[in-house]
């Protein structure tokens, strides 16, 4: 038989994969229970730099949530530590996506709010180890990746629960090259996996009174594994009568979210991971890039919050790093702000990053010597949270336009 010796290697390698996703599966099965933050004293919150730009907003983030919570950091509600670490100097020397030594640190907070890292590409010169996010995913199982999009003037006020730890993330590094012609990757979707990331977003729907679900896949090409998240999206569903869903496919919801007819009839939309990862940036491009853009990655026991854009070296050999925008890092803090059981104050952060991002822009972050630094944006942000006029302020530019 032609091939036969590469076939059995390839029969070897993907055995493995499933006995290793398979015993996952059973994992999956034994779910804790979601933290409860009103009963934790103090809420350890882990502040990490990360790569290129990271440190420099993480500092104007940290600069500005500790300002935020100064009565919770006074009575020793709330705690800030400091993860030092995550850097791709650090790992490439322990060749391993998050030392050992970091993951204690970070297990040892019960949220984290992180710079973005740098992930090795061919040819790069850095080893090609995985990805920091994906390790984070993983070894903290943070199954949804949460990214809202507010653009209140056009209204569009979208939050998306994207799948965090299966699809072709799950197993990407673990592909093979069968023949020097041939090359395959695998895709994991679980019952487990796809029903709990559904269940977070008709859940959300409810809570913050949304009567909408929109389920992304691409099922009538991917029958198989896209067909199972659409057959579990109708089993959830079930569970939530005043909330209505449908399903739409990824090639056309591209399309649909450029199209103010359609933009304002979305609400929650819960999809697999690669669409996600595809459709949130797109989404946040919308809103004014992925620098204006927080994201989340919530698991019933750890939690991490993340600007969603790159590390941006050039910035940094180009002497430009003081002048990066820290909003998108900001914005996941007022979304790790909700998490904890501070909704009001995250309420109130996001709408002041909206009244200084998109409305009053009384200082412009232009990533150059031409605009803000990221302190003086802090600056700026925190006056803005302190207006008494700050609610009135908000809806006068939204009904402004």
């Amino acid at each position: 038989m032609a091939h036969e010796a590469q076939i059995e290697t390839a029969k070897t390698h993907f055995g493995k994969i499933l006995e290793e996703q398979l015993a996952r599966v059973e994992r999956l099965k034994q779910q804790p229970d979601w933290l409860d933050f009103s009963q934790i004293k103090p809420i350890k919150i882990g502040m990490i730099g990360g790569d290129g730009i990271g440190p420099t907003i993480a500092i104007e983030s940290q600069r500005v949530l500790e300002y935020l919570l100064r009565d919770q950091v006074q009575s020793g509600k709330v705690e800030f530590r400091t993860i030092e670490g995550l850097t791709i100097e650090n790992r490439a020397a322990h060749l391993k996506s998050i030392p050992d030594d970091v993951l204690d640190q970070i297990k040892e907070c019960h949220v984290t709010l992180k710079g973005p890292t740098h992930t090795p590409e061919k040819g790069d010169g850095w080893p090609n180890l995985e990805s920091a996010n994906v390790g984070m995913r993983k070894e903290l199982d943070l199954f949804a990746n949460v990214r809202p999009v507010r653009i209140p003037a056009q209204g569009i006020d979208w939050t998306f629960f994207r799948e965090n730890t299966e699809d072709m993330y799950a197993v990407g590094s673990q592909g093979l090259n069968v023949t020097d012609d041939l090359a395959m990757d695998f895709r994991v979707i679980t019952t487990q996996g796809s029903e709990r990331i559904i269940d977070a977003a008709f859940a959300h729907a409810k809570r913050t009174g949304k009567d909408s679900v929109t389920i992304v896949t691409k099922a009538n090409i991917v029958k198989t594994t896209d067909g199972k998240f659409l057959d579990i999206a109708r089993r959830v569903s079930e569970r939530y009568p005043g909330i209505k869903w449908e399903g739409w496919y990824i090639d056309i919801m591209t399309a649909a979210l450029i199209n103010p007819q359609r933009q304002k009839q979305f609400q929650v939309l819960a999809l697999p991971n690669l669409y996600g990862d595809i459709l949130t940036d797109e989404a946040a491009q919308i809103q004014g890039g992925v620098g204006t853009a927080g994201s989340a990655n919530i698991g019933k026991r750890f939690s991490m919050f993340e600007a969603i854009h790159g590390s941006a070296p050039r910035m940094v050999t180009e002497g430009r790093a003081q002048y990066a925008d820290p909003s998108s890092m900001i914005r996941a803090g007022a979304m790790l702000l909700e998490h904890i059981g501070f909704p009001e104050l995250g309420a109130k952060l996001h709408k002041a990053l909206d009244v200084c991002g998109q409305y009053e822009k009384n200082i412009v972050m232009t990533g150059r010597s031409n605009g803000a630094t990221s302190s003086q944006f802090g600056d700026y942000l925190m006056q803005t949270v302190e207006d008494r006029g700050l609610e009135a302020k908000w809806e006068g530019y939204v009904k402004a336009g």
